[in-house]
């Protein structure tokens, strides 16, 4: 079995390879209470910007916890085709899923969208906490699947803005389109993927998708939930051009 997988921002280099290490506090609570490591037991340490480092737990007590750290692995498990997934704001739990999923499979960016029938987004303070957990289960899902670079969660815009930057090719989902998803030629990365909220796009807002280019699919006969949509379509996409093929 793969030793467990720990996040540890801005303390990693190959300079610590044979040396000892205290982690942070979170994370050696993490280790030794909710995983549970045993003294002499392996880890593996990441730090979001490629490659990885194993590691052997030496000490664990109520300071916290040390580990002795192995030389660098480039160890890459990123996607063949970069894919961003744009994701209609829905509720927390489907949003959740929706997030974690698509770092499972590979996604390279998340963009949360404002759309006419989104989930409504707290604004202030209580928002930028909805982002910092959006951006805290992408950590937790590259801690489980093990990917090194943390894909970003980019702050929440609405869907003509976020369309007016985008740069790439994309595709977005409409249950009502004639054209399925699979017909479509390989793409050129970067790729978007967008998918509506619960009660979907608008036919206003499909509309603005085309005219910035984007082509309307359809993942088949029956109507999805958003955050299955999500990651049928990003299944579908990574095996037809990716790296599930």
């Amino acid at each position: 079995m793969p030793a467990p997988r720990f996040f540890v921002r801005d303390a990693l280099s190959p300079a610590l390879a044979d040396r000892e290490l205290r982690l942070p506090e979170p994370v050696a609570h993490h280790a030794i209470r909710v995983v549970r490591l045993a003294v002499g037991e392996p880890l593996t340490l990441f730090d979001g910007t490629g490659g990885e480092y194993p590691a052997t737990l030496l000490r664990a007590d109520r300071g916290g916890a040390v580990v002795r750290v192995g030389a660098r692995l480039d160890v890459e498990r990123e996607a063949s085709l970069a894919v961003t997934l744009a994701q209609a704001i829905a509720a927390n739990d489907a949003m959740d899923y929706s997030i974690r999923k698509a770092v499972e499979l590979g996604a390279a960016a998340i963009q949360p969208l404002v759309t006419e029938r989104s989930a409504p987004l707290p604004t202030g303070e209580r928002g930028e906490r909805r982002l910092a957990h959006w951006r805290g289960i992408v950590v937790a899902a590259c801690e489980q699947c093990g990917r090194n670079r943390i894909p970003d969660v980019v702050a929440p815009a609405t869907l003509a803005r976020w369309l007016g930057a985008w740069k790439g090719a994309g595709v977005v989902l409409a249950p009502d389109a004639v054209t399925p998803l699979a017909s479509r030629a390989p793409p050129v990365a970067p790729m978007a993927l967008a998918v509506g909220p619960e009660g979907g796009f608008t036919e206003r807002e499909l509309a603005v998708a085309r005219d910035a280019g984007f082509a309307c699919v359809a993942l088949g006969p029956r109507v999805l939930r958003t955050e299955t949509a999500a990651v049928a379509a990003l299944a579908a996409i990574q095996a037809l051009w990716g790296d599930l093929r």
